[in-house]
């Protein structure tokens, strides 16, 4: 009990030592709060003490800024009224002299007037706007007439000589000119025309085209167009390049040779002119894609860099005027009468349009060259189609050749070899031919050749069959069937036919050719073989006495066998004078087929002879009957076929 009397005291005393701590606590507190008032109130006094001069100091500062402001305003106007200043001179002293200079001073003056816009104190319709954008109308129109003076002092036409030494060296012309249509020319180029290993080593031949513009003259007038450009003046900048470049470019093609010929023109040309002219277009149009206008279009380019669609127009509108020159002469041809010959040289015409197909695409860029690309395509369908007719026509004409000419001793008819060298040089334009036959009929390209091949000497074998008509007899008829016939087979084996042809249409021939050789043994030699055949010479009996009383062991009429030699004797005599004068070309179907005769004749004259010789020998004049020895008629035989005329043979 005393225990907790004493804890509770103790607790007392010390809640009472608290409380006197935290009274004199607040004390010292309130004391700091008063003395930091005071210095609140110390501090408002100063702060209203120094206000004035604060506003006096910041009004003094912002006064010199102000005027380093003005003076530096003042600064660059004076700056930029120099240099106006300076480039209204260089203006006015015009480009000539020193065109870099001239268009720093525009560039210098675009400046000027951009800075005075944006000056408050500056307005479009003050006097110094307007008389900036008044001398830059008046650089701008001396622009024009300084790349006017450019273009036209570097724009010349281009000798043919340059053009020629651009053309890789195989296709250099050797010494005729192009444009010359006298008959070497014309013979030497039309071997040039269509050159098959030329066509598959296009990719690699190498033109160089001539240099148009000297090359450093070509970025000041880039810098000129940029000015004129800015300056919103894109038509008169095409019409002053259009109407320079592109008369310079038709001179060139005409200094070439390249001529503007209508359907009527080329109808009147004789076809030797034609085809030479022809030649020479296939030449041109190389010229004027892989060396002209392939310059032209690199001078276009960088003349107008940055401006691609006005690139695309100037090149356009320049290169108008020669494409439709050259390609007027296509067209008339592509539209004048069809002829045999002319195939050919549409397939060489729309060779070449193939050839530069590449370029043209690649050239005539743009939406601005559709038009002529179009024009481009549009001939080269035109040939294409032009020539599948020509094609048709020829297979029809071989049909229905209805030539009377005279082919007396039997030999290849000329239109065997026309037709023939026809189809060979077909062949050196297999590549094309598949081309325009390409989707005909589903059939493959090489199937679709072959059919139309084998059509055209069907087409000749019938008409040639009626040809054959014309011979009296019948052994010249199939001779001339058997020479024409194998002329076909043999050139087409020697031929790139071969292979589209087939064996079995090569063997097939071949067996018809045998069968007109087995014809004209049968008709030219039954008759001489009958007069050598024991029929007619044994009487019925087998033997006993002859007719007139000589009779022989063989029981033939001595009279008879006399008969039967002298008709041998005139019928070889015959077929010897008419058939020395007949032709078989070829000297191994010649050889073969004189000895399928000899195989034939000389057993049956050499028994003729052993049986009834000895009825004629003994009688006077017996060499009258027995002209001939077997080896006479052999010699004699290498004589036929070899075309005689009539006095040699008497002779």
């Amino acid at each position: 009990m005393v225990m907790a009397v004493a804890s509770g005291d103790l607790l007392g005393e010390k809640a009472s030592a608290m409380r006197a701590s935290l009274e004199r606590s607040q004390t010292i507190t309130d004391d700091v709060v008063s003395i930091l008032g005071s210095f609140d109130h110390r501090l408002s006094a100063l702060e209203t003490a120094m206000r004035p001069t604060q506003i006096r100091t910041h009004s003094i500062r912002k006064a010199h800024e102000n005027i380093d402001r003005t003076l530096k305003t003042a600064e660059a106007i004076l700056v930029h009224f120099d240099q106006y200043y300076q480039a209204e001179a260089k203006i006015i002293k015009g480009p000539h002299e020193d065109v870099k200079s001239y268009l720093e001073a525009i560039d210098q003056l675009r400046r000027n007037i951009r800075f005075f816009n944006n000056k408050k104190g500056f307005k479009n319709d003050d006097g110094i706007a307007i008389r900036a954008n008044n001398l830059i109308a008046e650089a701008i129109s001396k622009l024009e007439e300084e790349f006017e003076r450019l273009l036209l002092s570097y724009s010349k036409p281009v000798e043919p000589e340059r053009l020629f030494s651009s053309l890789p060296n195989t296709m250099r012309p050797s010494s005729a000119s192009p444009g010359h249509d006298d008959d070497s020319s014309s013979k030497n180029h039309s071997s040039y025309i269509h050159s098959e290993p030329h066509k598959n080593n296009a990719d690699t031949v190498v033109y160089t085209p001539p240099v148009l513009i000297p090359p450093r003259i070509l970025p000041l007038l880039n810098n000129l167009t940029e000015q004129m450009v800015q300056a919103g003046h894109q038509q008169q900048l095409l019409k002053i390049y259009r109407d320079t470049r592109s008369k310079v470019l038709e001179e060139s093609l005409q200094k070439l040779g390249v001529e503007k010929l209508n359907k009527d023109d080329v109808q009147k040309l004789q076809w030797e002119v034609l085809e030479a002219k022809i030649g020479n277009w296939i030449h041109f149009m190389r010229i004027a894609v892989k060396l002209l206008f392939a310059a032209e279009r690199k001078v276009c380019d960088q003349i107008f860099e940055g401006f691609d669609s006005l690139s695309d127009q100037c090149f356009a509108e320049v290169t108008t005027n020669s494409i439709s020159m050259l390609l007027s002469f296509g067209e008339a041809i592509a539209k004048s009468k069809r002829s045999p010959e002319k195939l050919f040289v549409l397939l060489d015409m729309y060779e070449i349009l193939q050839e530069i197909h590449s370029e043209i695409e690649i050239l005539f860029k743009g939406r601005a060259c559709s038009k002529i690309r179009e024009a481009v395509l549009g001939l080269t369908k035109q040939l294409a189609r032009t020539a599948q007719e020509t094609f048709g026509d020829f297979e029809e004409a071989v049909e229905k050749d209805a030539t009377k000419t005279a082919v007396t001793d039997g030999t290849v008819h000329p239109l065997t070899s026309y037709v023939i060298n026809y189809v060979k040089f077909l062949f050196d334009y297999r590549s094309t031919l598949n081309q325009l036959f390409q989707g005909i009929e589903g059939e493959s390209d090489s199937s679709q050749l072959a059919s139309v091949t084998m059509r055209i000497l069907q087409a000749l074998q019938t008409n040639l069959d009626g040809k054959s008509k014309q011979y009296r007899d019948p052994a010249l008829t199939h001779l001339f069937l058997m020479n024409n016939i194998h002329y076909i087979v043999r050139s087409v084996r020697r031929s790139e036919a071969k292979d589209l042809m087939g064996d079995d249409w090569i063997q097939r021939h071949r067996k018809i050719v045998q069968q007109h050789a087995n014809q004209y043994k049968r008709n030219a030699w039954a008759k001489i073989l009958q007069s050598l055949s024991i029929q007619g010479l044994i009487s019925s009996s087998g033997g006993g006495s002859t007719a007139g009383g000589d009779g022989g062991s063989s029981g033939a009429s001595r009279a008879v066998v006399k008969e039967r030699f002298k008709a041998f004797n005139t019928m070889f005599e015959e077929l010897h004078q008419k058939q020395s004068q007949w032709t078989v070309p070829d000297t191994e179907l010649r050889e073969s087929l004189i000895l399928a005769v000899a195989e034939v004749l000389l057993p049956a004259y050499r028994s003729f002879v052993k049986r009834f010789g000895p009825l004629v020998e003994n009688v006077k004049s017996s060499q009258r009957y027995i002209k001939y020895s077997a080896e006479d008629l052999e010699r004699i035989l290498g004589e036929f076929f070899e075309g005689k005329n009539m006095n040699d043979s008497k002779r």
